[in-house]
């Protein structure tokens, strides 16, 4: 779900609304509509076995253009090693366009309603791939994986068809050639001031009883502050955004960052709005408590990241939102410096009434359309072999990740080490090069999904730790596909976003006491004159009748 060393708001709806991909196979299949008559004009520069596990090398030099989304943490470089070796390895030349990425969504869908798209648009998170295929401008990518054995053993292998699945459109096809992980990865928890909890002789956290004991028993000690003042409410719609996504977790619902007005029901088979259901309330419910009581900082709902990270600093508060990255480089880093002898740990997601889970359908990430005017390439299928290599292929996902052996990192077994003088993500703050600004590797448009042990080999010590436990832990069951069609889209959309602000605008005003939880019937009454019920059945309707074309 990611530019790399930031795990984003954007990454995380992406794991969050992924909830699924596409058999290769049976239901759906991915070659129905394959024009594989036409593909023998079409094989300039192909290997003519390009086997899964084995380098691709071009016949011939080829160059392809490529959208480049232009992250401000590692602007591209001409003179980058990646570029260099990419073309020594495969023979093909990659010419980037490169747009900032603040403005990357709005001018890719410019390029491709004006048909000047590139062959290749990555960075694409679903299902922002669906407003391109009523216009056939980009390529119904499943008819065409059948050229693609590295990403077809990878969904094989890590039983990636029901996520496939799940973003395949009402013609049974996908759109996206989406990133493919072997294990969920989760991204945010709770971290708190462990020698503050020595001190008061108490244990971290594991279950939300635990941790509303650990803040009370913090309370006491320091009654004039607040144990708990968090940020990630600015830059979204959503407030409290990090804590409702990993809190929502422990109450089997999706929220925050994760959000969706529709969830699949395992028990009652069929999809129900997430906003009004028992567990989004009950949630709802613990936040109040925490506020009502004054053990959360009610103005963690509105104020700035940097204002809350402040109060972390000056000891007003004693527990924040983490991901493994600001925990290590922000928050520890600049405690010791001004606390002496703080200590600050993040949890695993402590456990709530849902048991030790994680949301299931996070193992897609963003991905790749491809133009519709490749195929018209003779070297359409010497790009899908490059695209397979590159993305999907364990060396090309190594070669993204860590760049050349000897050169920029050394390997021993599963062990991963940047270069002395190389800095990984704030690794060495002192080394005089940077994996990602000096070199181009680990950059968002290339490096994501890959089995456990590639993923993992980026972890820092905390993080390792953190995944561990959570790789442990159940996944919820992903939803069939429900893929609407374009009048049902269209209907969709008109009531999806006043269905999703008024879910936000009472969460706020139910956490923070301004509307009682008394009033929770009232508020589903509101939702229904909204059309609720109506939305939910389109959805329900759709699962019905793809199951009965595709079944």
């Amino acid at each position: 779900m990611h530019h790399p060393g930031q795990l984003s708001r954007r990454q995380i709806l992406a794991a969050a609304g992924f909830v699924s991909l596409a058999g290769l196979t049976g239901c759906g299949g991915g070659e129905d509509g394959a024009d594989t008559k036409d593909l023998s004009k079409k094989r300039d520069g192909a290997m003519r076995n390009h086997r899964a596990g084995e380098p691709f090398k071009a016949t011939q030099p080829i160059s392809f253009e490529l959208l480049h989304n232009n992250n401000p943490n590692y602007p591209l470089k001409d003179d980058w090693l990646f570029w260099k070796e990419l073309t020594e390895r495969t023979g093909v030349t990659l010419k980037p366009i490169a747009v900032p990425l603040a403005d990357y969504e709005k001018k890719r869908s410019v390029l491709i309603g004006s048909g000047d798209a590139p062959f290749l648009i990555p960075k694409t998170y679903h299902p922002s791939e669906v407003a391109f295929v009523s216009s056939g401008a980009i390529l119904p990518v499943s008819d065409y994986v059948h050229l693609m054995p590295n990403f077809q053993a990878a969904v094989r292998k890590w039983r990636l068809e029901p996520e496939l699945d799940s973003i395949r459109q009402s013609d049974g096809r996908f759109y996206l050639l989406p990133g493919l992980h072997e294990r969920v990865r989760s991204g945010y928890s709770l971290s708190l001031r462990t020698d503050v909890l020595d001190r008061l002789g108490l244990k971290p956290p594991t279950t939300w009883d635990e941790v509303h004991e650990v803040f009370k028993a913090i309370k006491a000690e320091y009654p004039d502050r607040y144990p708990f003042s968090d940020r990630w409410s600015t830059n979204t719609p959503y407030p409290a955004a990090a804590l409702f996504s990993y809190l929502g977790q422990a109450y089997g619902v999706r929220a925050g960052w994760t959000y969706d007005n529709i969830s699949w029901d395992a028990d009652a088979r069929a999809y129900v709005f997430t906003g009004a259901t028992d567990g989004f309330r009950r949630m709802i419910e613990y936040v109040r408590t925490l506020v009502a009581e004054q053990l959360i900082d009610p103005e963690s709902f509105t104020q700035t990241d940097d204002e809350a990270v402040q109060k972390l600093l000056g000891e007003k508060s004693f527990a924040i939102s983490a991901n493994p990255q600001e925990l290590v480089q922000n928050y520890r880093y600049n405690l010791e410096k001004q606390v002496e002898g703080a200590r600050i740990e993040m949890v695993p997601v402590p456990i709530g009434p849902a048991g030790p889970v994680v949301l299931g359908g996070a193992r897609l990430e963003n991905g790749v359309m491809i133009s519709r005017k490749a195929l018209d390439s003779d070297h359409f299928v010497a790009l899908l072999q490059f695209v397979d290599w590159l993305w999907y292929s364990d060396e090309g996902q190594r070669f993204a990740r860590w760049g050349v052996e000897g050169v920029t990192y050394t390997r021993s077994g599963r062990r991963y080490t940047p270069k002395p003088g190389i800095s990984l993500m704030g690794s060495d703050p002192d080394a005089p090069e940077d994996l990602q600004k000096d070199y181009g590797f680990y950059n968002g448009v290339f490096a994501y999904g890959g089995s456990w042990e590639l993923v993992s080999s980026m972890f820092s010590p905390d993080e390792q730790r953190f995944q561990d436990a959570m790789a442990r832990r159940r996944q919820l069951p992903i939803g069939p596909a429900h893929p609407l069609q374009s009048v049902e889209q269209e209907q969709a959309a008109l009531w999806e976003t006043p269905l999703r602000d008024h879910v936000t605008q009472n969460t706020l005003k139910f956490a923070l006491g301004k509307r009682p939880l008394s009033e929770w019937d009232a508020y589903v009454s509101e939702l229904k004159a909204k059309n609720m019920d109506r939305f939910v059945e389109l959805h329900n309707t759709a699962r019905e009748r793809y199951e009965k074309e595709n079944g």
